[in-house]
């Protein structure tokens, strides 16, 4: 009888075994089958103006006051440094397959460290063209979708999980297509990143953060981020966050569905977080302000989201990806956003160096020389704060049973939603300075800024969700007067003019969402999300001065001294 038995525990224990092997193989396999989006050449030569363009980005590092943090807090943040860099590896994933393989064909240093830049092959800042003779253009998808899918394919294909945020599309051993959940298809990454948020939670004093990072720890594991993105919205107190995970979808460029994995470390400015706090409670009543019909206004933001100022220390993944997030606003699930609001997080030391580094000599360059004054960080500052409070603005569901915004744009959601949050956050600056709630400067300012910071951002090239929305917003300006280009090559802001456009345009776009105009947003972004040959001529001579477009980062444990 104990021989039996033992026999039988052999013969478990062998099932067990051989189903561990199967499942790990299994886990192996899968990116085998789509290993990637690049040819498998043996050398990569980088184009010939790779130099010029590394030069496009000035180094920044990123450090910050810590001495309000406790002990623990300290002990923290070197275990959300390496979380992040999991992140960032992921996004390699997303975007080309196997970085390893990929950098080992690369013998010239200067082209490694583009391409660590803009993690892959294509240049983000220059409209995604390769930068490497030997690769061709990139893929919509990324490494998202199988690179020989059609849209007609996947529409035509039956998969309720298709359009998940969450799954990788890919083909079985038939040539079908398959959908996989990124915890399966990621899932040692994830097991990692999971068990140091864990271990970081356990340290944590602060209730709320505590929460959050378990749940976030337990979301990566099942792709069910819903729950820890309540306990974030709750986390109020904490002097040190982090976003981390699948968050935004603008690297899907074939239909915008699918998130890219992206790491943010934050440590709080709490003075100047005191300072915004009052803006909260105010959208309801700047939602009942908009410039358009009551049906398309009806839905009430949050007011339990809150406004904070933050010192980023790390960043992984998406939001490093060629040109650098200098605010945040989360999270984007419309539930949450309906019943909390959003968390508007702005980055206050990468936004000073855009500021200093990049649009002030912009400015010297292509504003009116009258106008200059009016350009300030404090402008600069609302402006990019009321972008992403704009997001939690206006209609997330379409008035006539289309369902959410999102989808029924689909790939044309990204480029309308940021086009939105930009005139939204002009719009509400202009409200609060009439209503005497912003009093530190005066309107002109954020005008001035705001028309200035769209050459700033103009630089990013045409090909990003920004991009698109930063072209169709200055072709519209263009063609009604917005502002007037003078002789010398500088530009003036047409103030009442400009007041007028920015309320049309507003309503334009909110309509377009309210009514689910896929067609509408598709053709407006086809005809004016493009750049001029006027403003190319322009941009070129900032090129030629060697102002630069966008910032990289010295980032680490060491820059605070951990």
């Amino acid at each position: 009888m104990l021989k039996t038995i033992s026999k039988l525990a052999v013969g478990f224990l062998s099932i067990a075994i051989i189903g561990s092997c199967s499942q790990q193989k299994t886990e192996e396999e899968l990116e085998e089958e789509h290993p990637g989006n690049l040819p498998q050449t043996e050398k990569l030569t980088p184009v010939d103006n790779l130099e010029e363009r590394l030069n496009i980005y000035a180094p920044f590092t990123l450090t910050s006051d810590i001495d309000h943090l406790t002990k623990e807090e300290k002990k923290i943040l070197p275990i959300l440094f390496d979380v992040a860099d999991i992140m960032g590896d992921l996004f390699w994933e997303q975007t080309i397959g196997q970085k390893e393989e990929f950098l080992n064909r690369i013998e010239n240093p200067k082209a490694k460290k583009f391409a660590k830049i803009n993690y892959g092959p294509w240049d983000r800042l220059d409209n995604n063209k390769p930068f490497f003779k030997e690769i061709g253009p990139k893929p919509a998808g990324a490494n998202f979708y199988p690179t020989d899918m059609s849209k007609e394919e996947f529409k035509n294909w039956e998969n309720e999980n298709k359009t998940s945020l969450y799954t990788l599309i890919r083909r079985d051993n038939q040539g079908n297509l398959k959908s996989v959940w990124y915890h399966e298809a990621y899932k040692s990454e994830l097991k990692k990143a999971s068990k140091l948020l864990k271990k970081a939670a356990k340290i944590a004093e602060k209730p709320g953060l505590k929460k959050y990072l378990n749940l976030r720890a337990k979301a990566l594991l099942n792709s069910k981020y819903q729950e820890s993105d309540f306990a974030w919205m709750k986390m109020k107190k904490s002097n040190i966050d982090m976003v981390v995970g699948p968050i935004e979808n603008y690297e899907d460029g074939l239909f915008g569905y699918k998130a890219a994995f992206e790491a943010f470390v934050l440590i709080k400015d709490p003075e100047w977080s005191e300072k915004l706090a009052r803006f909260t409670d105010m959208l309801p009543k700047l939602q009942k302000q908009l410039p358009v019909e009551q049906r398309y206004k009806k839905e009430v933001p949050g007011t339990k989201s809150d406004i904070n100022v933050y010192d980023a220390v790390y960043y992984a993944g998406d939001c490093k990806a060629g040109s650098k997030t200098i605010a945040i606003n989360l999270p984007n699930d419309e539930e949450v956003q309906v019943e909390y609001g959003t968390r508007k997080l702005m980055l206050k030391n990468a936004m000073k160096a855009k500021f200093e580094k990049i649009l002030v000599p912009i400015s010297d360059m292509l504003i009116d020389p009258d106008q200059r004054k009016y350009l300030t960080f404090d402008a600069f500052f609302e402006n990019t704060m009321f972008h992403e409070v704009g997001h939690a603005m206006g209609i997330k569901e379409t008035v006539n049973g289309k369902g959410p915004v999102r989808k029924a744009l689909k790939e044309a959601y990204s480029p309308i939603e940021e086009g939105k949050a930009d005139i939204m956050g002009l719009y509400i600056v202009t409200k609060l300075y009439e209503e005497g709630e912003l009093t530190s400067g005066e309107l002109m300012d954020n005008y001035v800024t705001f028309f200035a910071s769209i050459f700033r951002s103009s630089r990013f090239g045409a090909a990003s969700a920004h991009g698109k929305a930063n072209m169709m917003r200055l072709n519209y300006f263009r063609e009604h007067g917005a502002f007037t280009r003078n002789d010398d090559g500088t530009y003036t802001v047409n103030f009442e003019k400009m007041h007028e456009v920015m309320v049309e345009l507003l309503e334009k776009i909110l309509h377009i969402q309210g009514n689910g105009e896929y067609e509408k947003a598709r053709q407006w972004i086809d005809n004016k999300g493009i750049m001029t040959p006027q403003l190319q001529k322009d941009l070129d001579r900032l090129n030629e001065s060697d102002v630069p477009v966008d910032v990289t980062f010295e980032q680490g444990k060491d820059n605070l001294d951990l």
